[in-house]
């Protein structure tokens, strides 16, 4: 099953990659940060303008951090573009001061675009949304149940932001541009005519429907980034909402105590045949029936977790067809983020100047790092006590 963090992740790319314009505007975000990081002379600039968030470079794999960089240019464009203005007329003694004073022309002059000023603040909502619900998806106690619930939240909000999002957007970006004594206008594209041939009316050509800048931002841009958004979701998650059909009912306690009689036989003669082979089968439908119809009363009222029921389930020990199915579905991780945390942890700790290190000590300060929050529960006074007094030198004099 495809890690759902990294589905959304796709989805994002997907919606970067859908025109062209999409792929300008995060060129752009990313020749900001490149012109003001080639030099310290260039970034005191940009400090001295933008004293509280800085740009930052464009990531290539975790599509949903591009947030932080949109983020800078979002709150701080009027800065930024004083920032561009002030290298543009700076008489510095860089080598390629006729490239720069173009790149920074060039930028300022995209920033003073009404075009750019609106795809920035619609880029800005959805990448903030989507980066809320992946951060919370990157949590260890992740369940189908609650990824369904994320995923049908992120489609509903994709939806409502395709008819609302568009009006509420264009008016923020007008006060940002108003700011910025920049003018909230489209660019307005020569009208493109044809001659009439001698068999056509004179009302032939007006048959054709005449966009306005707006409308053609709004269906050329807007909403063919929405509707990009809505389908990759659908299509992403469609192999998690099979899972969900299988184990959706045993995802928690309050889903599972909501099932009336028929619907709960349904699901369990689905999970039997879902998990049969050559007719033999890890469970029995009937029996799995059964011991949930007790599980029902017995369970508590508090909101319980797979992960809390199957605990509980252990401890009764009489519930054996429901322990097999709890095990079957915590075996099926729902994000990778807490395995790829490992590899991050090991970057940090094995550098250019640890290159020496054994692997047993790499082994055990990995551990240590990642199972930070067991090691805070540790008595640290109590360990080195212990080593001390194994490794103490004792001599005997006679």
């Amino acid at each position: 099953m495809p890690c759902a963090c990294h589905s959304f992740n796709l989805t994002l790319s997907d919606m970067a990659h859908s025109f062209v314009k999409a792929i300008s505007f995060f060129g752009i975000v990313q020749r900001i940060y490149t012109l003001f990081a080639h030099s310290t002379k260039r970034w005191k600039i940009l400090v001295d303008n933008v004293p509280s968030l800085t740009v930052k470079s464009l990531c290539n794999t975790r599509w949903e951090s591009r947030i932080k960089s949109v983020k800078a240019i979002r709150f701080q464009s009027p800065q930024i573009r004083l920032a561009l203005l002030e290298l543009y007329n700076s008489s510095g003694d860089d080598a390629n001061i006729a490239k720069t004073k173009s790149e920074a022309e060039s930028l300022a002059n995209s920033l003073a675009s009404f075009e750019f000023l609106l795809g920035m603040v619609i880029w800005y909502d959805i990448l903030f949304s989507i980066n809320i619900v992946s951060k919370k998806l990157q949590s260890k106690s992740m369940s189908i149940g609650v990824v369904m619930n994320e995923v049908q939240g992120m489609i509903t909000y994709f939806e409502k932001y395709r008819i609302e999002g568009f009006e509420s957007s264009l008016n923020t970006a007008k006060i940002l541009a108003l700011d910025m004594d920049i003018e909230p206008k489209f660019p307005i594209k020569r009208r493109i005519t044809r001659k009439r041939q001698f068999d056509e009316n004179e009302n032939d050509n007006n048959d054709e429907e005449i966009q306005s800048p707006e409308e053609s931002f709004r269906v050329n841009y807007f909403l063919v980034v929405v509707d990009i958004a809505i389908a990759s979701l659908k299509d992403r998650f469609e192999q998690l909402e099979v899972f969900d059909n299988v184990f959706g009912f045993l995802c928690d306690a309050k889903r599972l105590k909501s099932l009336d009689n028929d619907d709960l036989r349904k699901s369990c003669t689905s999970f039997m045949t879902t998990f049969t082979h050559n007719n033999f089968s890890d469970v029995d439908a009937d029996d799995l029936f059964s011991e949930l119809k007790v599980l029902q009363m017995t369970l508590p009222n508090d909101l319980m977790s797979a992960f809390e029921i199957l605990e509980f389930v252990k401890a009764a020990d009489c519930y054996p067809n429901v322990s097999i199915a709890y095990r079957i579905l915590l075996t099926m991780p729902m994000t990778v983020a807490s395995a790829e945390r490992s590899f991050s942890k090991l970057k940090l700790l094995k550098t250019y100047l640890r290159s020496s290190m054994s692997q047993e000590r790499l082994n055990g300060l990995a551990t240590l790092c990642i199972e930070k929050i067991m090691l805070e529960h540790i008595n640290v006074e109590t360990i080195i006590s212990d080593f001390a007094s194994r490794k103490a030198r004792r001599n005997i004099f006679i």
